[in-house]
């Protein structure tokens, strides 16, 4: 009895011993603030998902504060105020102006930039081998995005001559963007109408002038004034019989004919995997900027049949998605 009665006091002062030498997991506060609407991309589930895959639980060990700007810009600088009073270990953005913003109201803070365009073309970044500062994050490829989308559009319909292209001038990633695709279109013999838009109500000018000289194929940079709108391109592409190339698989699921760009679970899990080395105490400075590797094509047989338009075979098999 005696011998029972020491092992479990001994045991039960071990385990106290443990218990008061552990030391509290620590919980992080991550802010993702996206251009867009809420339960997008970064705000979602699913790039919840791709921390989860390194550990970060939500509500365990990682919380996460979303804000979604809804196309409302202004909106933004305030949100990135809100997470820096809140005292956020690092900041993840989506977008190039919810990028500036968190880069301008938020110096004290590591942030993880995507879908920002190039962030060394715009200044935020001093290189992609040594970003310096207190951003990293993924760079998008858009010039040779821009050849691979016009030269799938122009492989499933030959006859492609005048491309028009909706972007948001007012976006200085955007504008880089459009003139990549503008410099590959030259190389491909394509020509480009350029249809800028600062705002929604100008989506209706844009379509004046295509009325006017009408376009073989829509291309729309996507952002958060041109994704919000999307309905209207897709209305009038179908209704004037015109091809459309997307820039994100989803809005071929929304009505687009094609889609090209990269994969976005892919996407996920390289900003995952940054933000959890920053969170380990990694200098952004220090973090080579990611580049896209994977890519996903997306074509919706349903709105070629909207257009009267017969998919080439050829097209189908690069597919990774077909969508009937």
């Amino acid at each position: 009895m005696h011998t029972r009665m020491v092992g479990a006091l001994l045991a039960a002062f071990l385990i106290c011993s443990v218990a008061l030498g552990q030391t509290p997991t620590k919980v992080f506060r991550v802010g993702l603030v996206h251009v867009g609407p809420p339960g997008a991309e970064i705000l979602s589930g699913d790039f919840a998902e791709a921390f989860a895959r390194r550990g970060y639980i939500e509500g365990k060990n990682i919380v996460f504060e979303r804000y979604a700007a809804v196309g409302r810009l202004d909106r933004i600088p305030r949100m990135i105020d809100e997470l820096v009073a809140d005292k956020v270990d690092l900041i993840v953005t989506l977008g190039y102006p919810a990028a500036v913003a968190a880069a301008q109201h938020a110096p004290d803070v590591p942030i993880v930039v995507t879908n920002a365009g190039d962030p060394v073309e715009t200044g935020m970044v001093a290189s992609f081998a040594h970003p310096g500062g207190h951003i990293t994050g993924t760079s998008q490829v858009a010039t040779d995005l821009s050849a691979k989308r016009l030269q799938l559009l122009k492989e499933a319909v030959p006859t492609i001559h005048t491309v028009a292209l909706l972007w948001n001038e007012a976006d200085r990633a955007m504008q880089m963007r459009c003139n990549a695709v503008h410099l590959e279109a030259k190389k491909l013999g394509i020509v480009t109408q350029l249809l800028g838009v600062r705002a929604p109500e100008d989506f209706a000018d844009a379509f004046v002038e295509m009325d006017r000289h009408p376009p073989d194929a829509i291309l729309l940079v996507a952002d958060a004034l041109t994704i919000p709108n999307h309905q209207a391109v897709f209305d009038y592409a179908v209704a004037h019989h015109v091809p459309d190339m997307e820039e994100e698989g989803f809005l071929a699921h929304m009505g687009g004919l094609m889609a090209y760009g990269p994969d976005e679970n892919d996407n996920f899990n390289r900003i995952a995997a940054l933000s959890d080395r920053i969170l380990n105490g990694t200098k952004p400075a220090d973090l080579p900027l990611e580049l896209p590797t994977r890519f996903h094509f997306t074509v919706n047989l349903r709105t070629a049949h909207n257009l009267g338009l017969a998919i080439p075979d050829s097209i189908l098999a690069r597919a990774d998605e077909v969508i009937e």
